[in-house]
Formats: C-alpha cells, structure tokens, sequence
C-alpha cells in the first residue's frame, strides 16, 4: 500500500535511504551520502505533503517524493513543457532486500498517475550519471534524457536530468 508519510515513519525512512545508500556504495555508485538524503530534507516532504511510503505489511520498504516545488539548480534546464504544473519526482528508494521485484515500478506508477490526476503538463526527476541501472529504468518509462546539472556536495559527477511529457 502506497500512503502518505507521517512523521513517526521518519527513523524508518532514513533507515531505508541509508540502506539504499550502503547497497549503492558496495557497486560503486556514490549517489547518496551520509548528509543525502537529509532528515532536514525529508521533514521539508512531511510538512508540504509530499512523502509518500510504501510497505509490506507493516514494514515501510519504498518511498518518493512527489513535489511541485522546482529546485534552483533545475532553472537553467530547457525542459520539454513550460514551467508550470509540473510534478518532480526525489529520493525514490526501495529497500535493497526487495529490489527487483517490481516495487520501483509501481511508485513510479503512483507518482505518473498522482500528477496526471492533478492535470500535471509534465513529470520531471534527475537521476545520478554514474547509475546506469537508474537512466535504464527512466528511459524504459519513456522518460526523455535532457540536459546535466550539478550537486557538488554530492559529487563531482553530473546528475541527467528527465522528463517525461503527460
């Protein structure tokens, strides 16, 4: 079941991300740090609503972040659609345990029909160069690779940004 994230869920949320993390960096794949995903970044989803979490059970085992909010460093983008209503997709995680059994899909699913059902134009993400596995995925969506940006208290290596035009 895909639902809204309380604010309980915050310890178990960064639980999963740190876990994604670890499993990243044992591939080689420096996406995520120890500051990245943030608390103070995931409290900012809870107080605008836009933390979604998805569990087995009772147990939390995904999670994204369907925002409206456009962050500065995607200005300089020359994105497909104007800026408008535009939906952008964070820090979607599916605990390691249970990857590869189709959980991503169906939060990618959960966040493209959200955005089609509040008349969205267009569904925009990036995803970290260096993550093959990630670019396959969005492109398979039928997500179109755009220009690069940068996070450099990420990494010195660019972040693709995608959209995808509804």
């Amino acid at each position: 079941m895909i639902e809204l994230a309380k604010i309980s869920e915050l310890n178990e949320i960064l639980h999963l991300t740190d876990a994604c993390r670890i499993a990243m960096e044992n591939k080689g794949i420096y996406q995520w740090t120890t500051d990245y995903p943030s608390r103070k970044a995931f409290l900012n989803d809870l107080d605008r609503n836009e933390l979604f979490t998805l569990k087995n059970q009772q147990t939390i085992i995904g999670c994204i972040v369907i925002s409206t909010y456009m962050d500065t460093e995607y200005s300089p983008v020359s994105w497909l659609t104007p800026n408008g209503l535009n939906y952008y997709i964070h820090r979607l995680a599916v605990h390691p345990n249970f990857q590869g059994k189709g959980f991503a899909q169906r939060l990618m699913d959960f966040g493209e029909d959200f955005a089609k059902k509040n008349k969205a134009l267009s569904i925009r993400l990036d995803t970290f160069s260096q993550n093959k596995r990630n670019q396959k995925f969005y492109e398979q969506r039928g997500y179109k690779r755009l220009e690069d940006i940068f996070f450099p208290q990420q990494s010195p290596y660019p972040f693709h940004c995608y959209e995808l035009v509804l």
